[in-house]
């Protein structure tokens, strides 16, 4: 077989076989097949697109390219989580203790964040100690006893992507929805979950700001998790404000723990709701969202949700005492109401400003190499559809710097918009894909 054949029959239009793909996963992991070509394949497949069969085969093959992790010795059916993404999106913190609580193993692997908020793994280390450096043995044992652990990606997951990724970054073909759904796909596949529930946002702060591309990567992605045998079920999310209240790391553990307190804002509430019906669901722990929905808010009305996300830290050695009494959490040493300039109703957030605020302010990363501050971020106390006179509090920025303040600041007011009508309510859930 030769890679020149395989790039040609994909620039006149016609369906690469498994075999065909599985040589140029495997040629080009192994570094015999070199960028150049590679990047000639990607670019045809951009235009040509792929088809369902082909998708499920780069899905697969990017997961086999590297280790698959084996779960079977966690008892249950394991359930693994991804959300595509989004400002004050802390889904995870809250979600996880509550679908644990009811009985559904969590077995998650995430990674630090890129942008204008921290990852999963950033937020927890919040908590003093906390650590995803967990060993094989230790990851099952910490699921089995506590019914949740969560661990850092490992380099040899799914290599294929990662290479595949980077050359796509730099070459303009990121935007194909076939290569954007085996990417993230192939990971969650060898992360070795039995089901997976997926939250793909929509609009002005997400990856995917047209709905109808949100829809259509959610749809792709719940083909590639069939194809392979997994439950799989998307939901589909709107991310054209931020999620709760709370930008920035610790202070979105915070809005976690008083979500899981009973006192967590209804969007967020709502959503974690969503996605834990069907993560119960998944599990085969409940016969109808009804009974599921049920389940998961009474694990926030009797604390055993918080309370396991109190065994969950202390078990990868986090101090757990911070679950219970928040301010041992990093606070920053500036905190500054920022205060409209106009009355009105708040029409519209640019909600990826928001998150650039954040950024701004220490709480993400604009390298790999750079350091995060947890303290900093930003509360909101109002948001689309509230009105406001001129001089109300919009928000309270937190910060460490000064100038960096005043710089998010600035940023902030430019983000907001007001109107003298109130604006029409957007629905938080756009639709469920199973």
């Amino acid at each position: 077989m030769r890679m020149y054949d395989v790039i040609m029959k994909k620039r006149n239009g016609e369906e690469l076989s498994k075999a065909e793909i599985d040589y140029f996963i495997d040629g080009y992991t192994k570094g015999t097949i070199p960028d150049y070509q590679v990047s000639a394949l990607m670019m045809a497949v951009f235009f040509r697109k792929m088809t369902e069969a082909e998708t499920h085969y780069l899905t697969m093959a990017m997961a086999h390219s590297g280790e698959m992790l084996d779960l079977s010795a966690i008892h249950g059916i394991k359930v693994d989580k991804h959300s595509t993404g989004g400002v004050g999106d802390k889904t995870s913190l809250a979600l996880t203790p509550m679908v644990a609580a009811c009985g559904v193993p969590v077995a998650k692997m995430s990674g630090r964040g890129l942008g204008h908020t921290g990852g999963t793994i950033d937020k927890l280390e919040s908590f003093p100690g906390f650590t995803t450096a967990l060993t094989r043995e230790r990851f099952i044992a910490n699921v089995n006893r506590v019914g949740i652990a969560i661990m850092g990606q490992t380099a040899d997951l799914a290599p294929a992507d990662k290479k595949l990724y980077a050359l796509r970054d730099v070459t303009a073909t990121v935007d194909n929805m076939s290569l954007i759904a085996s990417s993230i796909m192939s990971k969650k596949l060898a992360a070795g979950a039995d089901a997976i529930v997926l939250d793909v946002k929509t609009g002005r702060g997400a990856f995917m700001r047209r709905q109808k591309d949100a829809v259509a990567l959610a749809e792709e992605m719940v083909k590639i998790g069939k194809n392979a045998g997994k439950y799989t079920a998307a939901v589909v999310s709107d991310m054209n404000q931020p999620l709760g209240f709370a930008v920035g790391n610790a202070l979105e553990v915070r809005e976690a723990i008083d979500t899981l307190n009973g006192n967590g804002p209804a969007d967020f509430v709502e959503l974690c709701l969503t996605l834990g019906s069907r993560m119960l669901l998944a599990g085969r722990i409940c016969e109808n969202e009804k009974e599921a929905r049920e389940k998961l808010q009474k694990v926030i009305d009797d604390k055993s949700a918080l309370k396991k996300l109190a065994e969950f830290v202390e078990a990868q050695n986090g101090d757990a005492s911070a679950v219970y009494n928040p301010d041992l959490l990093p606070k920053a040493n500036i905190i500054e109401p920022v205060l409209s300039e106009y009355d009105g109703y708040i029409s519209y957030i640019v909600c990826d400003e928001i998150g650039i605020c954040s950024l701004i302010l220490g709480g993400g990363r604009e390298t790999k190499e750079s350091e995060i501050d947890l303290s900093v971020g930003i509360i909101l106390k109002k948001k689309v559809g509230d009105y406001v006179r001129k001089g109300e509090t919009l928000a309270y920025i937190h910060a460490n710097d000064r100038e960096k303040a005043e710089a998010a600041k600035r940023r902030f007011l430019d983000a907001y918009f007001f109107s003298d009508r109130k604006p029409a309510k957007s629905k938080l859930i756009k639709t469920i894909i199973e």
